[in-house]
C-alpha cells in the first residue's frame, strides 16, 4: 500500500479535530490572533488619520475624504461606532498604533521596510506613482527621455525634486530643473500654473495629480516618471484578525460598489463650473430674481449680491448637484439644509432653496459681527464661510492674527492666511482647529461673487 494512503485518513482525522478546537483560522474559542473570526469586532473602533485632500478634511461643515468615507461605511455595515482621531503627521499615527492609542489606522501607510514592523496592512493596496503634469495636446510627452531640453518646475527640497534629478542622470542629463521655493508656492500652486499656461510642466503623486485634475480638465497626467508604491491602511501587529476583517469586507460586493462611488466623487467628479453668458440688456439677472429680491430684503442684502451668488454656486441650475452634494441654486448642503428646516424634497424648489440661503447668510453675519466689525468688509468673509464653511473661516482669522496679517480685513490677509491652510505647518498649528483646506477655491469664489455683482449693478436697477 503507497504511504498517502495510510496519512490521508490520519489527516482527516486531524482536520476534525481542528475543526472543533477551532485550530489556525477556524471558528471559536482558542484561534490564534490572526483569526478574525474569532475576534468580535468591537462597539467603538478608534480610528487614526491625517488631515490631507484624499483621506480627510471639513468641508462646508460636513466631514469629507475617501479614506472618511470608507471607514465610516465600513463602521455602518458592521454595526458599529467610529470614534475619529486626528494625528498631526504620519510618525504621530504609526506612534498611535504602536501605543494603543487607536485600534486602526485609515491613511494610506507605504508599505516598505520602514513600517513593517510596526504595521500590518489592512484592505486594498492603493498603488501610486510620481507623474508627470502637462496641458492636453495633439503631442503630449510619452516617455521620460523626452524630458531632456524641457523645463520642469518642482518645489525645492521636495521628494519630487529628488526623483527628478535622479531621472536627469538615468536619461543622462538636459532636464531644465527649477526649483521653487516650498514657502511660496505648494504643489497644488504648480499644478494650476500648469492647467493656466505660467509654467509647462511639473511632477506630482498620482492621486493628488487626479484630485486636481478634477479642477483642472485640461491637464494630461499620464505619464509615470517612478517606480510604483504601495500602501494600505493599517492596524497594530498585535491585531491582525482586525486586517483580515477589513480585507474581507473590502472583498465584499457591496462594499466594492460603495467604494466606486466613492473613488468616483473624489476622484473623477469635476469640479469645473461650467460657462454661462448673462445677457444684462433684458433687465433681468436669472428667472429667480423675484426670489432674489424678496429674501435679500428679508434680511437686509442688495439681492443683486444674493443673484450673483446663485450664478457663483449653480449658474442658476436649481437642478445642479455638486461633488460634495451640494443642491439646487445656492447649492446648500443636505445636513445643513435640514438644520434650516428644507426637507430634502424640497431642497431644490428655487424659492425654498433660495430662501434657505439667505437665513444661511443672515445667521453667518450674526456670527462674524464680533469678529469683523465694518459691514462692507464682513461681507466678504460672509461669503467666504457660505462656500467653505464657517469654520475655516474661524481659522484663518486666528492664523491671521498669530502671523502678523489684519484679522479683520479680507483682501491680503485673511484670505491668504485661508490660503495657508492648504500646508500642514499651517493646518497642524495649534490656533488652527479644522485641519487642511483648499482654501483657493473660496478666495476664487469670493472674488467671483463680487465681480458678478458689480458687472450686475451697472446694468440691473436695485
Amino acid at each position: 500500500m503507497r504511504k498517502s494512503a495510510v496519512l490521508l485518513p490520519i489527516a482527516l482525522l486531524l482536520l476534525a479535530i481542528c475543526s472543533i478546537y477551532s485550530c489556525g483560522r477556524g471558528n471559536g474559542a482558542g484561534g490564534s490572533d490572526s483569526d478574525s473570526t474569532s475576534h468580535a469586532l468591537p462597539d467603538t473602533l478608534r480610528v487614526g488619520t491625517l488631515y490631507s485632500p484624499t483621506s480627510y478634511f471639513i468641508y462646508r461643515e460636513e466631514q469629507m475624504g475617501y479614506d472618511y468615507d470608507m471607514v465610516t461605511r465600513f463602521g455602518a455595515d458592521k454595526g458599529i461606532a467610529i470614534d475619529l482621531h486626528v494625528a498631526p503627521s504620519l510618525t504621530s499615527l504609526v506612534e498611535m498604533l504602536d501605543s494603543g492609542i487607536i485600534d486602526l489606522a485609515a491613511y494610506e501607510i507605504p508599505i516598505t521596510a520602514e513600517y513593517k514592523p510596526h504595521v500590518v496592512a489592512a484592505g486594498d493596496e492603493n498603488i501610486t506613482t510620481q507623474v508627470l503634469v502637462q496641458p492636453k495636446s495633439d503631442n503630449p510627452i510619452t516617455d521620460v527621455t523626452q524630458l531632456a531640453g524641457r523645463e520642469v518646475y518642482v518645489e525645492a527640497g521636495s521628494k519630487y525634486l529628488y526623483r527628478l534629478e535622479n531621472l536627469n542622470d538615468e536619461i543622462g542629463g538636459g532636464i531644465k530643473i527649477h526649483q521653487v521655493k516650498s514657502d511660496t508656492l505648494i504643489t497644488e500652486d504648480l499644478i494650476e500654473m500648469v492647467a493656466n499656461g505660467e509654467i509647462p510642466l511639473t511632477i506630482v503623486d498620482s492621486d493628488i495629480a487626479r484630485i486636481n485634475r478634477t479642477y483642472y480638465n485640461s491637464l494630461d497626467i499620464g505619464l509615470p516618471v517612478s517606480f510604483e508604491q504601495r500602501a494600505a491602511w493599517g492596524v497594530s501587529p498585535k491585531k491582525p484578525w482586525l486586517a483580515d476583517s477589513i480585507t474581507e469586507w473590502m472583498g465584499q460586493a457591496e462594499p466594492r460598489k460603495a467604494q466606486a462611488r466613492i473613488l468616483k466623487r473624489y476622484f473623477e467628479l469635476s469640479k469645473e463650473s461650467p460657462a454661462l453668458s448673462i445677457d444684462f440688456s433684458k433687465g433681468r439677472i436669472s428667472p429667480y430674481d423675484r426670489f432674489f429680491r424678496q429674501y435679500a430684503n428679508e434680511i437686509g442684502w442688495d439681492w443683486r449680491m444674493l443673484a450673483a451668488q446663485g450664478y457663483t454656486e449653480s449658474r442658476f441650475d436649481s437642478t445642479a448637484v455638486s461633488w460634495a452634494g451640494a443642491r439646487g441654486v445656492m447649492q446648500i448642503m443636505p445636513r445643513t439644509a435640514r438644520a434650516y428646516g428644507l426637507s430634502s424634497s424640497k431642497i431644490t424648489n428655487p424659492e425654498a432653496n433660495i430662501r434657505t440661503a439667505a437665513a444661511i447668510m443672515k445667521a453667518l453675519d450674526k456670527s462674524l459681527s464680533k469678529k469683523v466689525p465694518d459691514s462692507e468688509e464682513r461681507r466678504k468673509f460672509i461669503l467666504a464661510a457660505y462656500n467653505s464653511g464657517i469654520a475655516h473661516i474661524y481659522d484663518a482669522i486666528a492664523l491671521a492674527k498669530k502671523y502678523g496679517k489684519n484679522p479683520k480685513i479680507w483682501d491680503g490677509n485673511v484670505a491668504d492666511a485661508l490660503l495657508m491652510k492648504a500646508k500642514p505647518e499651517y493646518y497642524n498649528d495649534p490656533v488652527c482647529k479644522y485641519g487642511y483646506f483648499r482654501g483657493k477655491e473660496t478666495t476664487a469664489y469670493v472674488r467671483k461673487v463680487i465681480d458678478f455683482y458689480k458687472r450686475s449693478t451697472a446694468h440691473i436697477r436695485l
